[in-house]
């Protein structure tokens, strides 16, 4: 009965949540209770879930000041000189532009939002792409990719999730997974350095008045762009300051590169007006902003370093940031309450969720159903668990929300995976190599507001990107094999 309990609860939970009919928060506590009550736990269901509560405290803590952190951080304006480097530096050669698209999202993302990195992204980028005839849906794939990778970090979301759903330590969880991290972050600007050669062939047939195309060696094919002196051009590669606008190509064909970059930049600071990155906000801080960067590294050095607990890190990061930058009482509050709606969304659903692996637990349904999962699963598949699910998290993550999956089927496995002497830490570390792929499906709503910004259609962006993202979940899995993050029993 338990096991038929067990997982009924856990699919009313995946499909409530996947059709919309209730939120998360709703649906972590609302399913578990009931499902409890029928399970035999009466009034001893409130102890079940305060005593799973206590487990999650300083989870709901990294995440709520870390978003206040890293909000406050782009409030100030410490990635403004990123944006505005990339697009001096990076903004007129497609390759450049896809690979300075990668690098922005995956330092935004360091804010664990994928909303914020997002709009950050479109709003900085997509100027650019379109000033250039450059697709969007390669600036979609990009972002995605970058996203999609950073979504293991402590507060992104995932990982605090498995974290929370198995009862250990985030840092156990995060820390072993750093070199993993950094192989697919490689693995991701390489896609994205060939995304961007893909547009500058691409470009070169379908945009020579943008981009001058070589019919011969001697000259162009199609003349110059638009305002140029109509002078052939001779094979002089990338276009010089006050030369030709249309630039010339390489006799070997290579794509002549415009030099556009103050007009870039100028375009770039009137489109980002009324936007997060607005030049004008009244949030910047630019003769803070070398004080930001050190105190920014600082957090992130002894976050990797795991010599302090990550909440206080991030509650003393938070602190000394607020009242540097912030050192009225007023607009510290104010910079709190700007924040606080996605403190409220994620701390409201960590806590949530010990209502449901409270009941999970307290009930003995866990117990139950990794014994009978035990019962059918080859004995010889047993200690090879870790890899099945890190393999399994790729496609379930992508049909199912993350709560269902880390809080609805992970304790599940992970209970099977104990039978055959793999740890929590390795389950959880495996389940959280499918969260690229992951965040790519249209259950995410950050993933949706991306391709509405861009103006791409959801299927021309899948077509891109879901295979890319298969790859590097492996790639994540197969690191996390070969240094030992992942473990086999």
């Amino acid at each position: 009965m338990l096991v038929i309990l067990g997982f009924a609860m856990i699919a009313v939970f995946m499909v409530l949540i996947m059709t919309k009919k209730l939120t998360p928060v709703l649906a972590l506590i609302i399913v578990p209770t009931v499902f409890g009550l029928f399970a035999g736990a009466g009034l001893g269901i409130g102890d079940m879930v305060m005593d799973s509560m206590k487990s999650m405290t300083s989870t709901a803590a990294l995440l709520m000041f870390a978003i206040i952190y890293f909000g406050l951080m782009i409030d100030v304006g410490l990635f403004d000189p990123l944006v505005k480097f990339i697009l001096r530096k990076l903004g007129n050669d497609p390759a450049k532009v896809v690979l300075g698209t990668a690098i922005l999202a995956a330092a935004v993302s360091l804010d664990g939002d994928g909303s914020t990195t997002f709009i950050l992204t479109t709003a900085a980028m997509l100027p650019v792409y379109l000033r250039l005839k450059m697709s969007p849906v390669v600036l979609t794939c990009v972002a995605g990719l970058a996203n999609g990778t950073m979504n293991i970090l402590p507060w992104g979301g995932p990982t605090a999730r498995a974290a929370t759903a198995l009862k250990i330590d985030v840092n156990d969880v995060f820390v072993p997974m750093i070199p993993s991290l950094v192989a697919v972050l490689v693995v991701v600007f390489a896609f994205s350095w060939l995304l961007g050669l893909q547009e500058r062939n691409r470009l070169r047939a379908t945009a020579p008045e943008i981009w001058g195309v070589p019919d011969t060696a001697e000259e162009f094919d199609g003349g110059t762009s638009a305002g140029a002196s109509g002078t052939p051009a001779s094979g002089t590669g990338r276009g010089r300051k006050g030369g030709n606008p249309g630039g010339a190509a390489p006799a070997g064909g290579s794509v002549a590169v415009l030099d556009r970059t103050e007009t870039l930049v100028d375009e770039h600071d009137s489109a980002m007006a009324d936007t997060a990155l607005d030049p004008n906000r009244s949030t910047l801080r630019p003769k803070l902003f070398w004080f930001n960067l050190v105190l920014t590294v600082a957090v992130m050095v002894v976050l990797v370093a795991n010599v302090i607990p990550l909440p206080f890190v991030f509650m003393v990061g938070a602190a000394i940031a607020l009242l540097v930058n912030f050192p009225k009482v007023k607009d510290q509050g104010a910079q709190l309450i700007a924040h606080a709606p996605s403190i409220v969304a994620v701390v409201s659903m960590v806590m949530a969720a010990a209502v449901l692996t409270g009941v999970l637990k307290g009930t003995g349904m866990v117990e139950a159903m990794s014994a009978w999962l035990v019962q059918i699963i080859p004995t010889s598949m047993g200690p090879f668990m870790a890899v099945i699910t890190g393999v399994l998290s790729i496609p379930m993550t992508f049909f199912m929300s993350n709560d269902a999956f880390y809080f609805g089927v992970l304790p599940v496995l992970s209970e099977t995976a104990a039978h055959y002497g793999v740890g929590a830490a390795d389950m959880a570390r495996a389940s959280i190599t499918g969260q690229p792929f992951h965040l790519q499906s249209p259950l995410v709503p950050a993933i949706l507001l991306l391709v509405s910004l861009a103006k791409v259609d959801l299927g021309d962006h899948h077509k891109k990107v879901l295979w890319r993202t298969a790859v590097i979940s492996l790639v994540m899995l197969g690191v996390g094999m070969l240094t030992g993050a992942i473990g086999i029993g």
